[in-house]
C-alpha cells in the first residue's frame, strides 16, 4: 500500500472505532426502562432509579463530548500532518533517533494531558459532584495528576528508551527481546505495585483487630486460604464509591479493601466480598489472566515487528522520511480492529472468572450476604442495572448484577 492508502485505512478505522462506540451508547440508552423494573425494587427506590439514570445520561451526554473533540482533532492532525510536522521541528532539536522519539511521545502525552485537562476537571468537579460522589479537593486533584506524569516519564520513558534501542540495534527480531523485557516488568509489578506504586497516591493501613478480622481470618481458615495480608486502602479521600480487589502472588498476595466499602456494609456482607475474592485466587484467575496477557503482548509486539520499518507509514502521518515514532502512533490506529476483538476476548474471560468467584463464595460461605453486598454496591454507585446487550458484550468485565444474581439462584 502507498502512503495516502494507508492514510486512508487509518481514517477509516478511526471513524469506525467512534461510530461503534457511539452506536453502543445510543444502544444502551435506550435500553433503559421508564420506571424502575419491579424486580428490581429491592436495589432501588424510584427516586434513586431516576437519579441512577440522570447519572448514567450525564456521563453519556459527557464521554460523546470529550470522545467527539478527540476524534475531530485526531482527524485534523492525520489529514493535515501535524504528527509529521511536529516530528520534524523536534528534529532540529534532537538528532539521535531514540531522543527524537521520546521528545515526541513527550510533548504529545503533555500536549494530550493538557486538553484533556478541562474534560477531567469537569467530570470529577461537576458530574461526579452532583452526584454526590466526588471527595477529592482540587489540590489532591491536580497533586495526582502531576505524579501521575511524573510517574509515566520515569517508567514509559525507561521503557520506551529500552524498546526503541532494541528495535534500532536488533531490528525486526526486537520483539523477541521486548517481549521477555516486558513480561519480566509485568510480573514484577504484580509483586510490588502495592508496595511501591500504590503508596504515592494512597495510605495502605493493615485491617485492625476486631470483630471483621476475627471472620476473615476463620473463613479463611475453613477454606485453606495462606491468609498474611488484609489492607485498608483511603479511598474516601477521592469518592464515596466503594470497591475490593485481590493482587499479588505468593507471599506478596494482598486482600484491599476500600474504607468506603467497610463503611457501608455488614460483617457477613465484607465476609462475602473476600470469599468472592479467595475464588479468584483458588481458581488460579490471577495467573491465568497474566498469561494470557503476556500472550497478547508477545503477539501484539510481533504485529508491531511486521510494520514499523515501513517508510510509507512514516509518509502517511506527514513525514518525508521514515521514522520510529510515528510509525508506532500509525500502530495504534492500525491495530484497533484487532485490539478490539482481543478486548471482547478478555472481557468474556473476565466474565467467566466473576461468575467462578461467585460461584466459590456462594459454596464456601453462602450466596444471600454475597448477593446483598452486590446490591448495595451497585446502587451505592448509580449503577446501570440495565445495560443493552451488545453494550455488555463488547464493555463489560464484569456481569450484570441481574445475570449474576441470577446464576447464584438469588433475585
Amino acid at each position: 500500500m502507498n502512503a495516502s492508502q494507508i492514510l486512508i485505512l487509518i481514517i477509516a478505522i478511526l471513524v469506525g472505532d467512534f461510530l461503534l462506540e457511539n452506536f453502543l451508547e445510543w444502544l444502551n440508552s435506550k435500553k433503559q426502562p421508564a420506571h424502575l423494573p419491579n424486580h428490581f425494587a429491592d436495589i432501588y427506590t424510584e427516586d434513586e432509579y431516576q437519579k441512577a439514570k440522570s447519572y448514567k445520561k450525564a456521563n453519556a451526554n459527557f464521554s460523546l463530548i470529550s470522545n467527539s473533540v478527540s476524534f475531530i482533532l485526531t482527524l485534523v492532525f492525520l489529514i493535515t500532518g501535524t504528527f509529521g510536522y511536529l516530528s520534524d521541528i523536534l528534529e532540529v532539536y534532537f538528532q539521535s533517533p531514540i531522543w527524537h522519539a521520546l521528545a515526541f511521545f513527550g510533548v504529545v502525552t503533555i500536549a494530550s494531558s493538557i486538553l484533556g485537562l478541562p474534560f477531567s476537571i469537569y467530570q470529577t468537579f461537576v458530574i461526579e459532584e452532583k452526584f454526590g460522589f466526588n471527595k477529592t479537593t482540587k489540590r489532591l486533584f491536580f497533586t495526582d495528576k502531576i505524579k501521575g506524569l511524573l510517574l509515566g516519564a520515569v517508567v514509559g520513558g525507561i521503557i520506551g528508551y529500552l524498546l526503541l534501542y532494541l528495535v534500532l540495534e536488533i531490528g525486526q527480531n526486537f520483539w523477541i527481546y521486548f517481549w521477555i523485557i516486558i513480561t519480566i516488568f509485568s510480573v514484577g509489578m504484580q509483586f510490588f505495585y502495592a508496595s511501591l506504586i500504590m503508596p504515592l497516591f494512597n495510605k495502605l493501613t493493615p485491617l485492625e483487630d476486631g470483630e471483621l478480622r476475627e471472620s476473615i481470618e476463620e473463613y479463611a481458615g475453613s477454606v485453606y486460604f495462606p491468609l498474611q495480608n488484609i489492607f485498608v486502602i483511603d479511598g474516601s479521600k477521592r469518592s464515596t464509591k466503594a470497591n475490593a480487589f485481590f493482587m499479588g502472588f505468593g507471599k506478596q498476595k494482598k486482600v484491599v479493601f476500600y474504607d468506603t466499602i467497610l463503611e457501608k456494609h455488614t460483617t457477613e456482607e465484607l465476609v462475602a466480598i473476600f470469599a468472592h475474592e479467595v475464588g479468584h485466587y483458588k481458581k488460579n484467575h490471577i495467573p491465568q489472566t497474566m498469561a494470557m496477557s503476556i500472550a497478547q503482548t508477545g503477539f501484539t509486539l510481533f504485529i508491531l515487528s511486521q510494520i514499523i520499518f515501513s517508510k510509507e507509514i512514516s509518509l502517511a502521518l506527514g513525514a518525508t522520511e521514515w521514522q520510529i515514532h510515528l510509525n508506532m502512533i500509525a500502530f495504534g490506529f492500525l491495530y484497533s480492529p484487532i485490539s478490539t476483538v482481543t478486548s471482547i476476548l478478555f472481557n468474556i474471560f473476565s466474565r467467566k472468572n466473576e461468575y467462578e468467584a461467585d460461584n466459590y463464595a456462594k459454596q464456601t460461605y453462602g450466596s444471600k450476604p454475597l448477593a446483598k453486598a452486590l446490591k448495595k454496591l451497585s446502587a451505592d454507585s448509580l449503577s446501570n442495572l440495565t445495560p443493552h446487550p451488545w453494550y455488555v458484550f463488547f464493555n463489560y468485565s464484569h456481569p450484570p448484577l441481574s445475570e449474576r444474581l441470577k446464576a447464584m439462584g438469588e433475585k
